[in-house]
């Protein structure tokens, strides 16, 4: 069934999905029928003052999050300075978070590599630890020779190789690459690729896509900015750095939108713009870990390169944090 049929018939494509298995080259893939309305938070990797991973510190925040109706987490992701991980780090990581994340709320791990084989071995290993779906970068070090051909390639590759669904990652701050439309509707041609989180705010694109594309391939916001308008351009959800700190606040943007109040929807979302930049483009993963701080959370220390927040920077997060009711 093509993309634009499930567009046309979104039931039929859903009962096809859910109940029947796709026959792949070398084998059968699961089935990829993934519910990802919701709200995810990208999770953090705690690193402790010798540069390790912090479990206790990893178990308190799912433990706080898990007091939140989330559909579920990323680890790995960007915030989770995945770049900064070895292969085995990220297993342990991906383990550990398994353990503490109940079955009931999904766990998409981020499996972006630069080369193609190596995303599809640690996608393997992912799912083969319980990742109910994986969130891939596209690969960039070469990105003049990214052409449509060669991503849809990779992606593809991929998917064929993964026994849990794929979850297209743009993020053209981090890449230098900007997945456009044409791109994605290519890609999103094969069933295991089954959604996008975008974060490089272009609600157009997004409208573009569900247009195109139909209820049969998911979209979600990559960043709390553009939650609201992303919802109304047909996102189920959002993978938000923000849902880490202020996940009720996420939550009831998403549900206000769900019942059509749109004014309390927007009244919230005004009032996280701020916070969210604070954490996202102004500081990065130093400032949400020190906003966790600040509300008796502990997000650990950034990784070098990566510098934690000077003082004077935190004390300005906190006014943030109290300007936007957060804190």
């Amino acid at each position: 069934m093509t993309r634009r049929e499930q567009a046309l018939d979104p039931a039929k494509y859903l009962y096809e999905t859910c109940t029947g298995l796709f026959a792949l080259e070398g084998g059968m893939m699961a089935n990829p029928c993934v519910d990802l309305s919701g709200i995810f938070p990208p999770i953090p990797t705690p690193f402790d003052s010798s540069g390790n991973i912090d479990q206790g510190a990893l178990k308190q925040h799912l433990e706080f999050l898990g007091g939140f109706n989330l559909r579920g987490v990323v680890v790995m992701g960007s915030n989770g300075e995945a770049v900064h991980l070895s292969i085995e780090e990220r297993i342990q990581l991906l383990e550990v978070s398994r353990d503490l994340v109940p079955e009931s709320k999904l766990l998409i791990a981020g499996t972006g590599c630069p080369s193609t084989k190596q995303t599809i071995e640690i996608s393997k290993r992912s799912a083969d630890i319980g990742a109910n779906a994986v969130l891939v970068l596209p690969p960039h070090y070469y990105k003049g020779r990214m052409t449509t051909e060669v991503l849809t390639r990779h992606f593809h590759a991929v998917a064929d190789g993964c026994s849990v669904p794929v979850i297209l990652y743009n993020m053209p701050a981090c890449t230098g690459i900007e997945l456009n439309a044409d791109t994605i509707a290519t890609i999103a041609e094969h069933p295991n690729i089954i959604g996008l989180k975008d974060s490089g705010g272009d609600v157009v694109k997004l409208g573009a896509l569900h247009q195109r594309l139909g209820d049969g391939f998911q979209l979600l916001a990559g960043s709390a900015s553009f939650l609201l308008p992303a919802l109304a351009m047909g996102a189920v959800g959002g993978v938000l750095a923000l849902a880490n700190i202020a996940p009720g606040q996420c939550l009831a943007i998403r549900q206000l939108a769900l019942a059509g109040d749109w004014n309390k929807a927007r009244e919230i979302q005004l009032r996280m713009i701020e916070v969210n930049a604070a954490v996202t483009q102004r500081w990065g993963v130093a400032g949400l870990k020190a906003a966790m701080s600040l509300l008796g959370l502990d997000g650990g220390y950034v990784r070098a390169p990566l510098l934690d927040l000077e003082a004077s920077a935190i004390d300005l997060l906190k006014t943030i944090l109290i300007d936007s009711q957060i804190l």
